[in-house]
């Protein structure tokens, strides 16, 4: 017998709400969801710091808040920085690590990027990793080699068990707010990409692992049924309940199949 899918639908809401504006969106997006068949599906929600507090407020039971970003140090002179142990203090369940727009836009390496994962998992909080290629990277063959580093950076010091508390998330940077998603093959190819690798490295192969980049109700559907995508880590889409919504509800159809 088949195992039924399990699928992670996350929502990365950027700089954008305000906390009354927020407050509208997680309430618009828990009471779409109230009657959907959850049980194989989580949800969570990625707000700016500031409108964390309100949307726990009103998550509702069957949505996470987590975190966009988090700095790899426990406390000190770090001026506008926020730490895991608050994140995780705050209730947070899940932060952010690498996004595309930290790696390209604030210069994070892969090396920063490590040090954010370890300082996480010493932490109850859900790690998900991003890690992808850019355009230019993608057009001179580097795909995988630039995959591979990401990887091999990250995981280094990371043992197997810790690497089961993951969730990676693949985002082409190509893709990542420009309306052209990768194709449903090009990103089965690079998940299951990831997926070998992590064998390689002799992790755990199991880690959950969510496309990226342009996600929207009408080819998640696509994505969302490829045998190693597990979810979605979605942008713009999840600015617009009700968009956001029929992405969860197409996981919930799919999950009971």
């Amino acid at each position: 017998m088949t195992k039924k899918r399990s699928y992670c639908i996350a929502g990365n809401w950027k700089m954008n709400t305000t906390p009354s504006s927020a407050t509208t969106l997680v309430s618009g997006i828990s009471h779409g969801i109230e009657n959907l068949n959850l049980s194989r599906v989580r949800v969570a929600v990625f707000p700016p710091f500031i409108n964390i507090n309100t949307v726990l407020e009103h998550a509702g039971g069957h949505i996470a808040v987590g975190a966009q970003n988090c700095y790899y140090e426990p406390n000190g002179a770090f001026t506008g920085e926020v730490s895991c142990g608050m994140i995780d203090d705050a209730g947070c369940t899940y932060v952010l690590i690498g996004h595309s727009e930290r790696r390209t836009i604030f210069k994070e390496s892969n090396t920063v990027i490590e040090l954010k994962l370890k300082a996480a998992l010493q932490t109850s909080l859900t790690p998900i990793l991003c890690i992808g290629e850019t355009l230019s990277e993608r057009q001179s063959g580097n795909t995988w080699s630039v995959l591979q580093e990401q990887l091999n950076t990250a995981f280094q010091t990371i043992t197997p068990e810790q690497s089961a508390r993951l969730v990676i998330a693949y985002e082409p940077v190509w893709a990542i707010g420009t309306g052209v998603a990768a194709t449903k093959d090009e990103a089965q190819e690079a998940h299951h990409f990831i997926r070998k690798h992590l064998s390689v490295l002799g992790k755990e192969t199991s880690i959950p692992i969510l496309y990226g980049g342009s996600v929207t109700a009408d080819n998640a559907r696509d994505l969302l049924s490829q045998p190693d995508i597990d979810g979605a880590l979605i942008g713009g889409a999840s600015l617009k309940h009700e968009s956001f919504v029929s992405i969860i509800r197409t996981a919930a159809l799919l999950s009971e199949n």
